[in-house]
């Protein structure tokens, strides 16, 4: 017996680290223990471990719940990964991490001093589009709270990228090379973005260290897919049935996962491709494709499907109507827009898309999906809008996704009763989305909420057409508008 529940517990089916975790090497540190990762980076390292590699990560969280570090502490930092499909669950216990640092129990240069340490190469984010602090220029929100405290006190940083500057400048001053930034949020070019605010960030505090790391620094894109629904009440027994123990650090998801990487890092990087990931000189194909068919889809579904009185993706994909338009829309109106990546046949990615979507064992709520729509909705619909735009041909399905979001930014759903919206401009947007006609809501949002292109918030047409599909919405439900889509 280990002591440890997890390994004492497992069924003999459960896969289990099967090499000498006491040689995995705190090599990388990652920012934001969430699910995601848990579900996608972490389980890619933990297979490289199991070829061979050495490079374990550090966990850092800046404003997370400590519990479930704490809890991964206590079980020598193993946890569980279900996958769950139609057809049953695959497990395993993953060894990936090393160690944690809690902003809570260390303090800023806690967190600063362990990314900082000689011995960490990489540091890679998961820490969705708000943690980035950019404007809507692309550049660092100098008038982000987080950003001005952190400048006024760079020593004490509590943002994202206060953090990584301080721990860069650290290294600098030490005579150390900088670790590879790797950004693995679902944004496009974010290893662009992240490079953006570094260095916007360290201008704004020292000359010498932003040119020492634009020149010295690396900020590879990358592309990351599987869908992660958040734990519930629910998830977490299954996990328990089938780990056969509870696991407060366990994540559910699906069996599905994808990562495409820029091959650009400054000191090393784990064989990640040895999992399973593509390494490639450009991201942006792949990137495109997942965010306007995948997620671009998920956002189509997830408005105006929680219209619709569905609460999961699942139960939304049980009616036609909506199954048929999601595929139309990424084959009639994504797929134009889009170039394939090398090997890749979009129509083929179309039909998996739609495959996993129906998946009844994963749970991924409506709701889940909506949130943070201003900060979705550019690279999911609006930049293929203008392209139909520019192009003079129709995107009803698109369109009628926009109208989704700006009725469900409103706040009262088709029976009355209030939604939950989670925006970092949810009070704004439900001002702008009531009162008036569906013409006057529509005109407003589309000038005053900041997320719509030029070509767009000054195309007569396309106003009138997303004003006829809001009232639509509001006179007919979002079942029948999506029932009457050619």
């Amino acid at each position: 017996m280990s002591s440890n529940p997890l390994l004492d517990n497992a069924a003999a089916d459960v896969l289990r680290p099967d090499y000498d975790r006491s040689k995995v090497e705190a090599r990388m540190c990652h920012i934001g223990f969430g699910a995601f990762h848990r579900a996608h980076q972490a389980v890619y390292t933990d297979d490289v471990l199991r070829a061979g590699g050495n490079w374990g990560y550090r966990e850092i969280e800046l404003r997370g719940p400590s519990a479930p570090l704490r809890a991964l502490a206590e079980r020598d930092y193993l946890y569980s990964v279900v996958e769950n499909a139609a057809d049953g669950q695959k497990a395993r216990i993953s060894g990936a991490v090393v160690d944690h640092r809690h902003m809570e129990d260390r303090g800023p240069q806690g967190i600063v001093n362990a990314i900082a340490d000689e011995n960490i190469a990489l540091v890679s984010i998961t820490v969705t589009e708000k943690g980035y602090t950019l404007g809507a220029d692309g550049g660092l929100d100098f008038d982000n709270p987080d950003v001005k405290a952190d400048l006024a006190n760079p020593d004490q940083p509590r943002s994202v990228v206060g953090i990584l500057v301080a721990a860069l400048e650290a290294r600098r001053k030490a005579g150390l090379p900088p670790f590879t930034v790797l950004s693995c949020d679902n944004l496009p070019s974010n290893g662009h973005l992240a490079r953006r605010a570094v260095i916007d960030f360290a201008r704004a505090r020292d000359k010498a260290l932003a040119d020492w790391i634009e020149e010295n620094g690396r900020f590879p894109s990358t592309m990351v897919d599987r869908i992660v629904p958040a734990m519930t009440e629910e998830s977490y027994r299954l996990l328990a049935e089938r780990i056969g123990t509870e696991d407060p650090a366990g994540i559910v998801c699906e069996p599905f996962r994808q990562w495409v990487i820029e091959d650009d890092f400054v000191a090393g990087r784990p064989d990640w491709d040895r999992a399973g990931a593509t390494f490639t000189n450009d991201v942006v194909p792949y990137e495109n494709m997942k965010l306007r068919m995948l997620n671009g889809s998920h956002s189509f579904l997830a408005y105006l499907g929680y219209l619709g009185g569905y609460e999961t993706i699942a139960e939304t994909m049980e009616d036609e109507a909506y199954r048929k338009a999601a595929r139309d829309l990424m084959g009639k109106e994504q797929i134009p827009t889009l170039e394939a990546p090398e090997g890749i046949d979009l129509d083929d990615y179309a039909d998996a898309l739609i495959a996993r979507f129906q998946n009844p064992a994963i749970r991924h709520r409506t709701w889940q999906i909506a949130m943070d729509g201003s900060q979705k909705l550019p690279q999911r619909a609006l930049q293929s809008i203008a392209h139909h735009l520019k192009n003079g041909t129709p995107c009803p399905r698109l369109t009628l996704l926009v109208a989704g979001w700006i009725r469900y930014v409103s706040g009262t759903d088709e029976n009355g009763d209030a939604i939950d919206v989670r925006d970092p401009l949810a009070d704004k947007l439900k001002t702008l989305a009531n009162g008036g006609t569906a013409a006057e809501r529509v005109e407003r949002v589309v000038a005053g909420s900041g997320i719509f292109p030029a070509a767009l918030a000054q195309d007569a047409a396309f106003k009138a057409s997303l004003s006829e599909n809001l009232q639509g919405l509001v006179e007919k439900g979002a079942r029948r508008m999506v029932a009457e889509l050619s």
